[in-house]
């Protein structure tokens, strides 16, 4: 059997290490669930969520010069979100309600409408290049003054 991207399987654990958990889909195909692919809370230990032997569903996530990299995250069900009214909806402020110019910007021209990525782009480049002119000339006032004493 070839294991196709996507599809999920079950299969036994066969190896731990500190980075991932190795399966066998069946014998002579096994794959590695990288230990950020375990669960969905943070994983500081694989031992606490799998152990050998166990048998898992996973998710094939990509195969890479036959490497098969697999999910258990992935084949879970989805869950509901925990929240009542399934969690807070978007509304384009930051939490905690600060203005966005203030942590993003930090007082650069905020956009008025929908841009390309070109001209995003092209005003980062502006802004980047007038920044890079102001911290030469600063360092070139400097070296200045240390040659005068």
């Amino acid at each position: 059997m070839q294991p196709e991207v996507g599809n999920i399987y079950e299969g036994k654990v066969t190896g731990i290490t500190k980075f991932g958990a190795f399966v066998e889909l069946e014998p002579g195909v096994s794959g590695m669930v990288h230990i950020s692919e375990i669960a969905n809370s943070y994983v500081s230990e694989i031992r606490d969520h799998v152990t050998e032997g166990d048998t898992v569903k996973v998710k094939v996530i990509g195969i890479n010069d036959g490497k098969i990299s697999l999910s258990i995250k992935k084949a879970l069900p989805v869950q509901p979100s925990s929240r009542q009214g399934g969690g807070r909806p978007f509304s384009g402020k930051p939490r905690n309600d600060r203005p966005f110019e203030s942590r993003r910007t930090q007082g650069a021209e905020m956009p008025t409408g929908p841009q390309s990525f070109e001209d995003m782009l092209n005003k980062f480049k502006a802004s980047s290049d007038e920044r890079m002119g102001d911290i030469k000339r600063n360092m070139d006032s400097k070296r200045r003054g240390s040659r005068r004493k």
